[in-house]
């Protein structure tokens, strides 16, 4: 028996609404994976919410507990990552998670993605934004730069169910070398 090395992280990156947890944890149960969404890391290191925590202490405040989040997670490989949708902003973020791992962007147009959001009250960039549709897709255009710099990979999420996103990121981490352990490629199908 030979012990290999884990793949690099699949890192899924994009805006609120995109799929980044569900699709996430399909990822990680799928390849026998970690998963680690930072959003959560974040909210069980500080005792609140994402909203609670902007609230208290300023969108500033929210992003140097991500960008901690984003160290400790990009210093493990193998697992799948969910990061929050402005984590990519931060340059240094980037460059931690691209350390361990390949970036893939999951992007909708700002209807869907306002549509998958629901309830904005616990979205802090939505929450009040008198036209919660044309924030989303202000935010969408504000960061398509950033998100296709750093993604190696995009894919369209919108009129895709949870399964059909996941079973896309897996046919393209297939063909990125170490992106998969030979043994999880081995267990996937053809």
């Amino acid at each position: 028996m030979s012990i290999l090395l884990p793949g690099r992280n699949i890192v899924l990156i994009g805006l609120m609404g995109a799929g980044k947890t569900t699709v996430g944890t399909l990822l990680a149960e799928r390849l026998g994976r970690p998963f680690a969404d930072t959003d959560e890391m974040v909210e069980a290191q500080a005792h609140a919410t994402v909203a609670e925590i902007f609230e208290r202490d300023g969108e500033r405040g929210f992003r140097r507990l991500e960008a901690a989040a984003v160290r400790r997670v990009a210093a493990v490989r193998g697992q799948v990552i969910a990061v929050g949708g402005g984590a990519v902003l931060d340059p240094a973020n980037v460059t931690h998670l691209r350390a361990t791992g390949d970036l893939v962007l999951l992007d909708a147009d700002p209807n869907t993605l306002t549509d998958r959001v629901g309830d904005t009250a616990t979205r802090p960039l939505l929450e009040h934004a008198p036209d919660p549709r044309e924030r989303m897709a202000q935010l969408r255009d504000d960061r398509a730069d950033v998100y296709a710099t750093a993604a190696s990979h995009t894919i369209q999420t919108a009129g895709r169910s949870p399964e059909e996103i996941a079973d896309a990121v897996l046919q393209w981490a297939v063909s990125q070398p170490g992106l998969l352990s030979r043994d999880e490629r081995d267990e996937l199908p053809s």
